[in-house]
């Protein structure tokens, strides 16, 4: 005012999405933070209890038909044991917490350079039950043990396992492209490298990369902003991975001189047809005609939108506590049911 500086309060930015704004040269921001979840569904299903239907294969060879008293051996049914099933119900928990160390250097005033490096903690706890449905008689065709005449039709298996080490690092580069008093436009672009491994459910098994268009706004205390941007996932056909087009859109606000609140709804909407590829239905034709549906899980898309509420405290010399959670509002995919979200930031 008047060619004097003043002082003027902004709010403390994002958690889960993006701002246009810049560090500046010579400028740096590290933090460490912390993500927790149990994944508890799988496409809306309950991942305590997927079950799955396993049918025979449709049997016929030369000579079937003579050997089944001339019936037709392309029907699902003939011969007799075709109809025979087993069901089979999974129980899954599966528990992940990431820590996760980053950094960010201001470059010149337009570009920001950081490098983001997880540890990821995955524990896995899974049961699963068999029961094999007999069909006709008097002996039983398909069976776990014993005899035809003694037969054991059930059985069960379980798991359990925990693995510890380095995830997916990224890389990120972010550029200003404009930068007035309202408004703000920067290019970002992330790479994450396959350094956890895949095997141990630490990483993806392949490395994926990240292109976003950041807008965001300032009036007064208050900022929004919108992310919009595409996800791109290398080896494609040995993974369950779909590109994906992404979006967030939001705001942050200094609720006080020392606490500021985010808001946003985070999105991310599969390209192409889904990885997760489900049995089809099977129909029987003999002895009667029926249908039977292999799974409970859903022929649905993956697509992820989320809602994601957080604050952050701004401390002396530089400090930033950071406390969020982000809960699912649909169910595609592998999901918890929320993401609980810690950390500390220190700017200098």
């Amino acid at each position: 005012e008047g060619g004097v500086p003043v002082k003027t309060s902004t709010s403390a930015g994002p958690i889960f999405a993006e701002r246009a704004q810049t560090l500046g040269r010579g400028r740096a921001v590290a933090g460490i933070g912390r993500n927790s979840f149990q994944f508890s569904t799988l496409r809306g299903v309950p991942m305590d209890n997927i079950q799955l239907t396993f049918t025979h294969q449709n049997v016929d060879f030369e000579g079937c038909d003579a050997a089944n008293n001339g019936a037709d051996c392309s029907q699902m049914g003939v011969p007799n044991l075709e109809n025979e099933i087993m069901t089979f119900r999974l129980n899954l928990d599966l528990d992940v917490t990431v820590t996760t160390f980053y950094a960010t250097y201001g470059l010149t005033d337009r570009i920001d350079f950081g490098v983001v490096v997880p540890v990821v903690w995955t524990r896995m706890d899974g049961e699963s039950s068999a029961q094999i449905i007999p069909f006709g008689g008097p002996n039983a065709v398909h069976f776990f043990d014993g005899t035809t005449t003694r037969p054991v039709l059930s059985a069960s298996r379980s798991v359990s396992g925990s693995a510890l080490g380095l995830g997916d690092v990224a890389v990120r580069t972010k550029i200003g492209v404009h930068d007035a008093q309202h408004s703000s436009l920067a290019l970002l672009g992330e790479a994450h490298f396959a350094t956890g491994s895949a095997n141990d459910l630490l990483g993806a098994g392949g490395w994926s990369a990240r292109g976003l268009a950041v807008l965001s706004g300032r009036v007064n205390a208050f900022s929004p902003h919108l992310n919009v941007g595409y996800v791109y996932h290398s080896r494609k056909d040995e993974l369950l991975w779909n590109d994906a087009v992404v979006a967030a859109i939001g705001f942050d606000h200094l609720m006080t001189p020392n606490v500021t609140i985010a808001a946003d709804l985070v999105s991310e909407l599969q390209v192409g047809d889904s990885k997760l590829l489900l049995p089809n239905e099977v129909t029987y034709d003999t002895p009667f005609q029926r249908t039977i549906r292999p799974t409970t899980i859903p022929d649905r898309r993956d697509d992820l939108v989320n809602a994601s509420l957080g604050f952050k405290f701004t401390l002396p010399k530089g400090f930033t506590l950071v406390a969020n959670g982000l809960v699912p509002i649909n169910r595609g995919g592998m999901r918890p049911d929320i993401i609980y979200t810690t950390g500390v930031e220190l700017n200098f």
